[in-house]
């Protein structure tokens, strides 16, 4: 636990952020039986959002419940909102192969992801149909079966912090390239993304959509790109983040995975995930968890 402790200091550091020992400690010591065979990554953010801290990440077991043990031990707080609910109601409605928490090193626990078995998709019409689900999945239906995206649902994202789900959606190839990645964004409401963006997406394996409880409408649409050579898709990713892809030590020669997205406002922005640990020491069935990432849709 220590030398995970030490990587996310530096790492952290190659950013100019401080890790706080009171906010990550804790974390790290709740799920400390499942460290050493834990895929664990880290990830940076370009968006002012994200300015300030730097993310961790690590994968556990089915037969932990992740929201009930972050309750038990203070990391998060228990909560009516249905966002406390959610995990619950999928692991009653849906087999599951295990789960991953993700936290940042100065705000502390944020989100839990549920990943199904492989060959195993759920669709986003048994997935709506739960009571504790933002309803901007079932009101947007259209949306999806129109671009195929309905039936292969790989994982989800249940951030407990900015009250929000991710749904990590298979897609057919007319999605990456421009002219269904201009389609999805002008009737999604969002703006078009740059020519930058453009030829990113052409390289996707993936793409998920953002939700939440307050709107009907979807919040914003992602993809996802595996690389080793991250710089290889930007002219910048900005100063301190060039810094950390050429500095950070761990995962030299593993893949990078980079995120891009255009929010509601305009700006567009790329998250990038580096891997401390690919893959696990031992239980190497996990390791697929995160090579699944890779796969191509």
């Amino acid at each position: 636990m220590a030398s995970v402790y030490s990587a996310i200091e530096k790492s952290a550091g190659l950013l100019n952020v401080t890790a706080s020992r009171d906010v990550v400690w804790p974390i790290l010591t709740a799920f400390e039986n499942e460290l050493s065979q834990a895929v664990i990554a880290f990830r940076v953010a370009t968006n002012a959002q994200h300015e300030g801290d730097f993310d961790a990440r690590f994968t556990l077991p089915k037969e932990i419940d992740p929201y009930a043990v972050a309750v038990s031990k203070g990391l998060t707080e228990k909560t009516d909102h249905p966002v406390g609910n959610l995990l619950t109601d999928i692991q009653q409605l849906c087999p599951i192969d295990s789960y991953g928490i993700d936290f940042g090193v100065t705000s502390g626990f944020k989100k839990i992801w549920v990943y199904f078995p492989a060959g195993e998709h759920e669709t986003l019409e048994r997935l709506s149909s739960l009571a504790s689900m933002p309803r901007s999945l079932a009101e947007n239906m259209d949306f999806f079966t129109r671009y195929g995206l309905a039936e292969k649902v790989d994982v989800l994202g249940i951030d407990y912090r900015s009250r929000t789900m991710n749904a990590y959606l298979r897609a057919p190839v007319e999605c990456y390239e421009r002219d269904g990645v201009l389609a999805m964004h002008r009737d999604l409401g969002l703006p078009d993304p740059s020519e930058q963006m453009f030829g990113f997406c052409e390289n996707s394996f993936g793409l998920y959509t953002t939700h939440n409880w307050e709107s009907k409408e979807i919040q914003r649409i992602s993809y996802g790109v595996k690389t080793q050579d991250p710089m290889a898709y930007f002219a910048r990713l900005g100063t301190k983040i060039e810094h950390f892809v050429k500095s950070v030590p761990y995962g030299v020669d593993d893949p990078k995975m980079v995120y891009a997205a255009v929010t509601s406002e305009g700006e567009e922005y790329y998250k990038l995930q580096s891997y401390y640990r690919w893959r696990p020491v031992s239980r190497l069935n996990v390791a697929y968890i995160a090579a699944r990432d890779t796969e191509s849709a």
